[in-house]
């Protein structure tokens, strides 16, 4: 009597690619496990199979029964940012109330690179993925697609996610800070972006900067709006590449906070009033901007609150108790400070 052994999810998924490719399931475990054992026409012709169908070998090995580690991967543009830190803390510390792990890596703002880690968190069968970027290849959607676990997108509030989002609205917050410097006086706005290239949120808020100069019947100048390298540095090098554009420019909003930082140093250093001559606005309201002087008008974006919610999420899908919405806006707000002040003026609280 021959035993009745149970085919795995993973098992099934190796026939799906196989029949797509014409061969044997056999011939596509080996193609896998051992490339090198094949011929290239048939590691092509498995791969194409492989990539269409959105299979991702199971390096588990079938150790556990559900197919499925109780890790969820967070995917962030960088390391090193420390907008991050504290909202994979968040993150971190829902999760692991639930018995849960946190896997981390970094895309660098490239596509090629953020599918490359989706395709490595689900090798390691993931339980769930929180992904910063809403930009993704056509193969990472299919990935994640195929692999069916709870996927939020975190980095900027999108209306077509490929699960859940929570986050805020990018543009929505550029065009409010822009209204606001327009509401004290200030007609000359300069912008400043880390660059736009494969970075969805620096577009949107140039797209947002451009709104508010519309609405307030101002004039976009191509002047006024520079792209500079993240950190102290390339505040420096924005505020001045501006000023000696035009002399005139009476406020300068930074599209990350760092860079204001360095640009309000630079004006100090050169004597140049802030907010006398010029006045500075930025984004995120990391703790630096309150202890400077004068201290930095920003927008306050809800990092942490982003982070728990979406490790909620995951953890009410897994538990089947989620019940939406499945886009969630956790809006900002404008933080008034010393910074964009005109003399005599009151500061808002």
């Amino acid at each position: 009597m021959h035993q009745r052994r149970t085919r795995t999810v993973d098992a099934l998924r190796m026939e799906d690619v196989a029949a797509l490719a014409g061969v044997s399931p056999m011939t596509v475990s080996r193609t896998l496990r051992d490339p090198g054992s094949v011929s290239k026409a048939m590691r092509d012709r498995v791969q194409a199979a492989v990539n269409d169908m959105g299979y991702v070998p199971n390096r588990l090995a079938g150790s556990l029964a559900s197919q499925r580690s109780h890790v969820v991967g967070l995917i962030v543009p960088g390391l090193g940012d420390s907008l991050y830190a504290g909202m994979a803390q968040a993150i971190e510390g829902v999760l692991s109330e639930h018995g849960l792990y946190l896997l981390i890596a970094a895309s660098h703002h490239d596509p090629a690179t953020e599918e490359a880690a989706i395709a490595a968190f689900l090798a390691q069968r993931v339980c769930g993925l929180i992904l910063h970027s809403t930009r993704h290849t056509d193969r990472a959607k299919i990935l994640v697609q195929a692999a069916a676990v709870p996927t939020v997108e975190i980095g900027r509030l999108t209306q077509t996610p490929l699960d859940l989002c929570v986050s805020y609205s990018g543009f929505a917050a550029a065009k409010a800070m822009v209204m606001h410097l327009g509401g004290l006086g200030y007609r000359r706005i300069g912008f400043v972006s880390l660059p736009l290239r494969n970075n969805e949120r620096s577009v949107e808020r140039r797209r947002g900067y451009l709104a508010g100069l519309r609405e307030l019947g101002l004039t976009a100048l191509p002047n006024l709006m520079v792209e500079a390298s993240p950190g102290f540095a390339g505040g420096v090098d924005a505020v001045v590449r501006l000023v000696q554009r035009d002399p005139a420019i009476d406020a300068i909003f930074f599209a990350a906070d760092v860079m204001a930082v360095g640009a309000l140093f630079e004006c100090q250093r050169r004597g140049w009033a802030v907010p006398g001559q010029i006045a500075i606005a930025s984004f995120d309201d990391v703790d630096l901007l309150s202890h400077v002087v004068p201290t930095i008008t920003s927008l306050r974006i809800p990092r942490e609150e982003i982070g728990r919610r979406s490790a909620a999420m995951v953890v009410s899908r897994l538990n089947g108790t989620f019940s939406g919405p499945r886009i969630i806006d956790l809006k900002f707000d404008v933080m008034t400070r010393e910074s964009t002040t005109r003399a005599g003026g009151d500061i808002a609280p």
